[in-house]
């Protein structure tokens, strides 16, 4: 990321994946990122590999740095324990909310081409929006509530500060009645998992816009970032203001362009040896929570989600922050144009909202102060994409 005006003076990416739903985050953005021979001159990264792995705290972790043209990589273990496939720079991963940025990128595109602002009242796009109630008490009770102050906008959507909740952040009456209405924007598994099983699943965006529209706001639009559902709400936005479907609309303009040729919401039967499984913890070992071959992802979804939908290798997700670090462009394909870029990797946060040490953009985290020019976000299976 790079400030208005300036061309990129770093073009530092990196990829880190592993098959575990956990860690993500307390891995970003410092240990995915190195350098050109990353084995030898960052032997710290090498080191983690070998004590995760080997020490059967992961099935397998890939770890993808590119530096300009260059690409550095560090891959060890296996896609799948008691296979010999091992994992690396092509095996496929969950990338939960990876999916975020590129969700965040389309909605920069149209905001580019002007079919929409970061100040655009949501309900000027989804009119059942319009009448928000908030609750008075966030988590507590969903019948006191009082009439929204604030509409929310494409920019709240964006940078979760629409005051919309989340299951697995909420708490008590609002989890259950989002849980209830079918608001719970991913699939995990096959397996009925306690606590993962995704319950009245919604049939489209357009049924899960319609179902979130009744239910209570946690927080005034605008006050606070909270982690929330703006992304996948935004899939539908992008679907009514493009008009096409929202995977297509991003196939079609972010991951063709890109050549992220393994990259969709469900694993083609052709890429399915790929595709790693996905673990949890449970007392000290790990346990199949999607394995590979009965993987929820080789059907396609109820609907695309796009905070948390993508399936994507180390390869493709790269060429998505090399495209970010050419403002727009990879090789000679303009897939963005330099301004999206820009205003996307930016803090879009409204006046008053802080993140943490740093700002937030559209569907991930902007570095600030002494992390600036750092932008990308992280997943719950212990996936990280930065670029810098």
């Amino acid at each position: 990321m790079v400030q208005l005006g300036m061309q990129p003076a770093l073009s530092r990416r990196g990829f880190l994946g592993t098959a575990l739903l956990a860690g993500g985050a307390g891995l970003m953005p410092r240990l995915a990122f190195a350098a050109p021979d990353a084995q030898t001159l960052y032997p710290h990264i090498a080191a983690l590999a070998h004590d995760y792995v080997d020490g059967g705290k992961l099935a397998g972790l890939v770890s993808l740095i590119g530096l300009g043209d260059t690409q550095s990589l560090i891959a060890r273990g296996v896609q799948t324990l008691g296979d010999p496939t091992p994992a690396g720079i092509d095996s496929l991963y969950r990338a939960y909310s990876m999916t975020k940025p590129l969700t965040g990128m389309a909605a920069m595109i149209l905001i580019d081409e002007g079919k929409l602002t970061l100040d655009t009242p949501l309900a000027a796009i989804l009119p059942k929006f319009a009448k928000m109630q908030v609750q008075v008490t966030p988590d507590g009770s969903i019948t006191e509530l009082r009439p929204a102050k604030t509409p929310i906008t494409i920019r709240h959507l964006l940078t979760h500060t629409s005051g919309l909740g989340y299951t697995i952040v909420q708490k008590g009456p609002i989890k259950d009645a989002y849980e209830a209405a079918g608001i719970t924007p991913f699939e995990v598994s096959r397996l009925p998992i306690p606590g993962l099983a995704v319950k009245n699943p919604l049939p489209s965006l357009a049924a899960f816009a319609d179902a979130l529209a009744p239910l209570p706001l946690v927080y005034e639009p605008g006050t606070r970032w909270s982690y929330s559902v703006g992304l996948d709400l935004m899939g539908r936005v992008i679907e009514v203001v493009s008009g096409q479907p929202f995977d297509t609309f991003l196939i079609e303009r972010i991951i063709g362009p890109c050549g992220m040729t393994s990259s969709g919401f469900q694993v083609a039967p052709q890429n399915a040896p790929r595709l790693t499984t996905n673990y949890g913890v449970v007392n000290g070992k790990l346990v199949p929570i999607d394995p590979a071959d009965k993987s929820v992802y080789l059907s396609p979804p109820a609907y695309p989600f796009g905070g948390a939908g993508l399936v994507t290798s180390p390869r493709d997700y790269d060429r998505f922050l090399r495209m970010l670090l050419g403002m727009g462009m990879l090789g000679t394909t303009r897939v963005m144009s330099a301004a999206a870029v820009q205003l996307g990797t930016s803090n879009l946060l409204p006046a008053g909202v802080t993140f943490e040490d740093g700002g937030f953009g559209a569907g991930g985290m902007v570095g600030l102060g002494a992390n600036a020019g750092t932008y990308g976000w992280s997943g719950a299976p212990g996936t990280v994409g930065f670029l810098s």
